[in-house]
């Protein structure tokens, strides 16, 4: 009975050992949570944007960490507008029977960004992203959340390469 409980602390020891050496080589290398590129101008206003448009929301959130924010007409420094905003849904599998076993989900986005002015900042971009997604009738209500959470995903990460793209603008 000694002998394992010997063993066990010295097992103990060397994991705990073990898990601190690996954090601490984790610190010294630099690692650090990814973070929203830094932003070289004080404020922005979105135009062409629909109403309602959840990539405009979510656009909105992400630039009112860093910059202000303003409608249209505002003075500001830089004026993204947006061209196209869609999302689509197409089958690109289906049985002998007509019953769909495979969709395609699209995200498309345009864009532009220039100076009040006019003097163009980014030319006109286009990002699309394209999901491919299995389905079966049986789960609807789960395919349907599914489809819902893949548009999410393509959503943020459009966000994501907007900011990029912002944060090489120069003012």
């Amino acid at each position: 009975m000694l002998w394992s409980e010997v063993r066990r602390q010295v097992l103990r020891t060397g994991l705990g050992l073990g898990a601190a050496g690996l954090l601490a080589s984790v610190a010294g290398c630099g690692f650090a949570l990814r973070r929203p590129p830094k932003l070289a101008f004080g404020s922005i206003a979105m135009s062409g944007f629909a109403p309602r448009s959840p990539l405009a929301e979510e656009l909105q959130a992400q630039l009112a960490q860093q910059v202000r924010v303003l409608p249209p007409p505002a003075t500001v420094d830089v004026v993204l507008q947006s061209l196209v905003d869609v999302r689509e849904r197409s089958v690109v599998a289906s049985t002998s029977a007509a019953q769909v076993r495979a969709l395609q989900l699209r995200v498309k986005f345009t864009f532009r960004a220039q100076t009040p002015g006019g003097r163009e900042l980014i030319p006109r971009a286009e990002l699309l992203l394209a999901r491919d997604m299995s389905y079966t009738e049986n789960a609807a209500l789960a395919k349907e959340y599914e489809e819902g959470e893949l548009f999410r995903a393509m959503q943020s990460d459009i966000v994501l390469q907007v900011l990029r793209r912002l944060a090489a603008v120069q003012v």
